[in-house]
């Protein structure tokens, strides 16, 4: 049994029975929507996704909600989803996509405790590049506006927020370096270390993304399309960095460890440079490294956020009210700059991804699923 809408006020409906049914604007569902697919598994996105066409809309159950995805964000990791990096034993074809906002239009009656028909909702799981998406309510988290810049909370901003608070370490003077500083979750790192009184190098590839994270608070910028990253933080950070929060990998990472303080701390939160690889890996001198950090009695970590879903909720919570109250900038790049012009549309997924590769974006990649009004039953 479902909670909706229909014609301006809320009935129960038994959905096994119905083929369609009212939104909360009066417009008809459809039985069918389209989605990407993962076909076939690749690292390469176009190969690996399949967008199709005439796909059913699923139905929530009990403590479901449907959501009509407005907005989804794209990852960096999407392409190891893709390639079945997550999962080896996983079989095509399935779903893709981490995280929606959009708004309830359908809900389980256990879910209705919780939530209404018409509210504006952000949430992370899988499948999340489709028009509808059945989201369990106990994931899914109300925010004020149905706006791009609440679902840059989703994975970047929890990523930032939960890797400092555990394993950052922060304190009123630290210095801290951010690798793909203008990127989804390298802003995050930015304005957060920053709200701890940190002093932040953030690196990025142009004065465009020079320019925003000096707007967002960044210290010492680095455009290393204009300078190189290494001569720089030994010359002007000679007693090296105290925290890095790093995404890149390869050498990159490298420049990383040898930057490090004395009881330095490294977090590693991806390796974007490998994941079009093969192997999905980047290069790295693993030979010297329990040397090097032996040497100034340093660390790294990893950071996957599904170990900190425990953390989720309140992580979430906390940057929607930073978000909401201005305190907090979530840059959105919606690819108007792109060769193609805004992304728009599940077809646009593909060159959201590639645009993304490319590293041209500044803040998190976002595509927008516009609302096509049906008929009114």
């Amino acid at each position: 049994m479902l909670r909706l809408a229909s014609a301006g006020a809320r009935t129960i409906v038994d959905m096994s029975y119905a083929r369609h049914f009212l939104d909360f604007q009066g417009s008809a569902i459809p039985s069918a929507m389209k989605k990407l697919v993962v076909t076939r598994l690749s690292p390469n996105f176009q190969e690996a996704v399949t967008l199709r066409r005439d796909c059913p809309v699923p139905l929530p159950g009990d403590g479901d909600l449907l959501v009509r995805n407005r907005f989804v964000g794209v990852n960096a990791s999407d392409i190891n989803y893709s390639a079945g990096r997550y999962d080896p034993s996983v079989k095509t074809p399935f779903d893709v996509g981490f995280e929606g906002v959009g708004e309830v239009v359908a809900l389980g009656l256990s879910a209705s405790a919780q939530f209404t028909v018409g509210q504006a909702v952000a949430y992370m799981a899988p499948g999340s590049f489709a028009e509808y998406t059945v989201v369990p309510a106990h994931i899914a988290t109300l925010v004020p506006a149905v706006t791009p810049e609440y679902l840059t909370l989703l994975v970047s901003g929890t990523t930032a927020y939960i890797s400092l608070k555990e394993l950052g370490g922060l304190e009123e003077g630290k210095k801290v370096l951010v690798t793909a500083a203008a990127g989804g979750t390298g802003q995050f790192a930015v304005q957060l270390a920053k709200k701890a009184k940190c002093h932040v190098i953030g690196t990025c590839s142009s004065a465009q993304k020079s320019a925003f994270l000096r707007s967002i608070g960044c210290d010492r910028p680095i455009d290393y399309s204009m300078e190189r990253v290494g001569p720089v933080l030994r010359q002007e950070y000679p007693g090296g960095v105290d925290v890095v929060y790093e995404s890149v990998g390869g050498a990159m990472f490298d420049l990383a460890v040898q930057a490090l303080a004395i009881k330095g701390r490294l977090i590693v939160i991806g390796f974007i440079s490998g994941y079009q690889t093969p192997t999905g890996l980047s290069p790295v001198r693993a030979e010297t490294l329990p040397a090097k950090l032996l040497q100034k009695s340093a660390s790294v970590r990893g950071f996957f956020l599904n170990h900190y879903l425990s953390e989720y909720r309140e992580a979430m919570g906390h940057l929607v009210k930073m978000c909401a109250s201005g305190d907090l900038v979530c840059q959105v790049d919606l690819g108007d700059l792109s060769a193609g012009g805004r992304f728009t549309g599940l077809e646009a997924v593909f060159r959201a991804v590639d645009y993304m590769y490319m590293g041209r974006n500044t803040g998190k990649v976002v595509v927008e699923l516009p609302h096509s009004v049906n008929s009114k039953l």
